[in-house]
């Protein structure tokens, strides 16, 4: 049997210690179809960041930020994009697949 209270939650933020791993993180959680599975993503990589940090460079109360990437949210393209400038990442278009495939 196993000692259940030494038992911790699994939080991605802790990981989230460099540029190519943040950016991983968030390019893989988009090619998800569920799109709070990016909004998820993003948290993690806010509260990695501190979210205090985060919601200050962005403009925003610290609460408004949490409130922005609760799954189930339709934050406005703008709030993320001053989300993603804050952490200092953009979003990238490249094509899914060549031309005529």
């Amino acid at each position: 049997m196993t000692d259940e209270t030494n038992w911790e939650p699994f939080d991605a933020s802790r990981y989230l210690d460099d540029e190519e791993t943040i950016a991983e993180y968030l390019r893989l959680s988009m090619d998800d179809e569920n799109p709070d599975i990016f909004l998820l993503a993003l948290a993690d990589v806010a509260k990695a960041r501190g979210m205090a940090h985060v919601a200050a460079t962005a403009g925003l109360g610290r609460e408004s930020l949490y409130k922005a990437l609760t799954p189930g949210t339709r934050p406005r393209y703008d709030t993320i994009k001053r989300v993603l400038s804050a952490l200092n990442l953009r979003i990238t278009v490249v094509p899914s697949a060549p031309a005529g495939t």
